[in-house]
């Protein structure tokens, strides 16, 4: 294993944050500081320190889905003082969201402090699907439903093949559920301002084979083994 996504796995830090600890002289392996990047070690066998501390590699894995309510932020902490969905979830070490959800947004969000788990549902390569409740402004034509489902181009870049369900339609507004296995940011709300329908409200419903279901807005419980193990 890299040492990087060790330190990412038992630490509150993340990969890119573990490498520049270790180009800042902050990583000691079996008592020896690195500044190497891309070391594997043996997690098994290795000891690892940030300045004079231990990873702690015995804390119990946890996996949480929550039903972020708007106006919370989906981050560890804010410097303004805003609320997190960190507010919201036990006091665990090491606890952190699984990708993210713009401040306007509701839905389903995960946290873990597993990083393999996040890995899998954060990196481009596993194309983890990600389902929205969508309401946008104006009548959604047959065209502009094609465009969205073909991909758009955001910061000169085509988003990927997407899935749309039209539910209702109407010319004050649309009402209608996409699929995307992307995570760039507010990329629903650029896509929908790319077509010139905002989106007037927005939920997520299910990542991957986890749904929100009827978990109630600022809740969370812990994932199944099911939902944990799924590919």
């Amino acid at each position: 294993m890299r040492i990087n996504k060790f330190i990412a796995s038992y630490s509150k830090f993340s990969r890119r944050k573990a490498d520049e600890l270790i180009e800042q002289g902050r990583v000691f392996l079996n008592g020896k500081k690195i500044t190497e990047l891309g070391i594997a070690i043996n997690p098994e066998k290795d000891i690892v320190k940030i300045d004079n501390t231990p990873l702690n590699t015995k804390c119990e894995k946890v996996y949480f889905a929550l039903h972020k309510p708007e106006k919370y932020l989906s981050t560890r902490s804010d410097e303004h003082g805003r609320k997190t969905i960190m507010d919201l979830l036990p006091k665990i070490p090491n606890l952190k969201p699984v990708g993210r959800l713009d401040y306007e947004t509701e839905g389903l969000i995960l946290a873990s402090n597993d990083g393999e788990f996040i890995n899998k549902h954060t990196h481009p390569a596993y194309e983890c699907e990600k389902e929205y409740f969508v309401i946008s402004e104006g009548l959604l034509t047959e065209n502009e439903k094609e465009k969205l489902e073909k991909g758009i181009f955001l910061e000169n870049k085509k988003t990927a093949r997407a899935k749309v369900t039209i539910e209702k339609i109407s010319p004050q507004e649309t009402i209608l559920k996409i699929t995307i296995h992307e995570g760039r940011n507010r990329q629903i709300r650029k896509m929908f301002d790319s077509i010139n329908h905002p989106v007037k409200y927005l939920k997520r419903l299910r990542i991957g084979n986890t749904i929100l279901g009827n978990l109630k807005k600022g809740s969370y419980r812990p994932l199944t083994p099911k939902e944990i193990n799924a590919n």
